[in-house]
């Protein structure tokens, strides 16, 4: 299977609130595949299904942990605590790196890729991911939650020198 090519900034998808999944199917099940070989072709430890050109609700995440990658189907922050600032990079924006202040715990409830229900809790490096990418589901770009400023001098360097077709991964590529 060959990874999937992720939509990068500019791309209207990536602004694009996405649909709800109804129903699991086995397209769906190959698109948790394919998205989940592809976080790992670009090195990320985070991918959502809009940034591969799908308007559905899944992501898929390694925490990191040892346990391998996670699917998450219509995924749903139920509560959040506390505030820790990060930086955060995405792999739609290659080299594009900024600090992001996100809430330090989060609970979550979805489906699996099996369809069961799942809640769990979640703090430190697996909260961020799961915030970043459920933002991308909902249209909302790490840059979207940087300061005014910083925001700004991001656009126009993109626009002055565009994004670079491979960029060293020195911080979380989501």
């Amino acid at each position: 299977m060959a990874p999937l090519t992720v939509r990068r900034y500019g791309d209207p998808l990536l602004r694009r609130k996405a649909e709800p999944i109804t129903a699991i199917t086995p397209e769906i099940q190959r698109l948790i595949d394919q998205m989940i070989e592809s976080m790992y072709y670009d090195l990320g430890i985070g991918l959502a299904a809009p940034q591969v050109g799908v308007s559905r609700r899944v992501i898929v995440m390694d925490d990191d942990q040892g346990k391998g990658p996670t699917a998450l189907i219509n995924p749903v922050i139920t509560a959040a605590r506390g505030q820790v600032a990060g930086e955060e990079g995405c792999l739609s924006l290659p080299g594009i790196f900024g600090e992001v202040v996100r809430a330090e715990w989060v609970s979550v409830s979805a489906q699996s890729r099996d369809g069961q229900p799942v809640s769990f809790e979640a703090r430190g490096l697996l909260a961020r991911v799961i915030q970043h990418e459920i933002d991308h589901l909902d249209g909302i770009l790490f840059i979207d939650r940087l300061d005014k400023a910083q925001r700004d001098r991001i656009k126009r360097k993109i626009k002055r020198e565009g994004l670079p077709d491979e960029a060293p991964h020195h911080a979380l590529a989501l």
